[in-house]
């Protein structure tokens, strides 16, 4: 497992179906070490904190295979960063990590905490407003780190797996909380279990619990 890309961005202010919109998603690749700070990269930055950064959301990495499965429906050209991914990565598998797996990348250590959930900014990056519904279901949801321990990391790092998690909840387990059901009430179960579940997350779940127990 490897990084691919470091990217970055800061808030730009852009013109979208008549409209000015204030985002950070068009990020860019960066050369050379990038400081890792407790809630963002440093040269990064969030347009709407009540949605984005904050320390759940402290860095977002995309799977470089995942691109080879988007470019087709696409009609722009795919590079890294494409995704708003602050590391484009190579054999991170949402499949594969689970939350609260501990990695190490440079001298940074990051735990994965949860799957992305897209907003209407990744239409605009990608010049096509309903790839933010394929997103969803598509089982691509890039992962989102919390950083454990400051540090520096750049393109070319090793990603290693340096404490495996006492769950078995994977992130794509996760991301399909969000997906049209039925779905699995034991998992439903192991992810309400998550001892760093934010609350947004447990009203989700809760409410897809209940609804099965109504049938």
């Amino acid at each position: 497992m490897h990084v691919l890309s470091v990217n970055t961005a800061l808030p730009q202010d852009i013109l979208w179906k008549g409209q000015h919109v204030r985002t950070s998603i068009f990020k860019q690749p960066v050369a050379g070490p990038v400081p890792v700070l407790a809630e963002h990269l440093a040269g990064d930055g969030q347009a709407d904190l009540r949605v984005h950064g904050g320390r759940d959301k402290a860095v977002y990495a995309y799977a470089h295979e995942h691109y080879a499965y988007w470019q087709p429906q696409l009609a722009l050209p795919l590079e890294p960063g494409a995704f708003g991914e602050n590391l484009t990565t190579t054999g991170l598998s949402e499949k594969q990590v689970r939350i609260g797996d501990y990695f190490q990348i440079g001298t940074a250590m990051l735990m994965a905490i949860q799957p992305r959930q897209p907003c209407y900014k990744l239409g605009i990056r990608l010049q096509d407003a309903s790839v933010v519904g394929r997103f969803l279901v598509a089982g691509r949801s890039g992962i989102y780190f919390r950083v454990h321990q400051e540090g520096i990391l750049q393109a070319g790092d090793t990603i290693t797996l340096i404490q495996p998690s006492a769950h078995t909840v994977t992130v794509h387990d996760m991301a399909q909380v969000y997906t049209p059901g039925p779905h699995d009430p034991a998992k439903l179960e192991a992810i309400r279990s998550l001892p760093f579940l934010s609350a947004s997350w447990h009203e989700r779940v809760n409410r897809l619990l209940t609804e099965h127990t109504r049938r």
